[in-house]
């Protein structure tokens, strides 16, 4: 038994509008990367300060106010620059994927001619935080 090949669900005509619809389409995926990028800064930030904050705090107090468990603060610094370097990996890997399928199949009409595509300022910035969001995580797991 054969199975014949499975046309489209849709059309895609190059038309104007349509290649209209199709950039709208991709800045939608440029703001949600951005939107990604914002978040996973603020869990590092947070991290990180969490981290440098306690450490110095408790660097500074006399040793016997020192209650509280020296790696604490750290372990839950770490895991909110862990948890931000991640999602943000996830979301720029599923937006690389998103931009692959749009720009290929039955969309390569609308996205045009492919002589050179260039990188969105959004990827390199979010590929930016995450090695400075793993240069954090290394900078506090090897001090603190």
């Amino acid at each position: 038994m054969t199975t014949a090949p499975q046309a489209a669900h849709f059309d895609v005509a190059p038309t104007a509008s349509n290649h209209f619809a199709w950039i709208n389409t991709m800045l939608s995926l440029q703001r949600t990367l951005m939107a990604a990028t914002r978040t996973a800064v603020s869990l590092i930030g947070f991290g990180f300060t969490v981290a440098q904050f306690f450490q110095r705090l408790r660097d500074s107090s006399p040793a016997g106010v020192r209650a509280m468990r020296a790696a604490g603060p750290r372990d839950f610094g770490l895991a909110l620059i862990g948890a931000g370097v991640l999602s943000l990996a996830l979301f720029t890997w599923q937006y690389h994927v998103a931009v692959r399928q749009l720009r290929s199949g039955v969309y390569a009409p609308l996205a045009g001619p492919r002589e050179r595509i260039m990188l969105a300022p959004v990827y390199i910035v979010a590929v930016a935080v995450i090695l400075i969001g793993l240069a954090a995580f290394a900078v506090i797991y090897a001090r603190l």
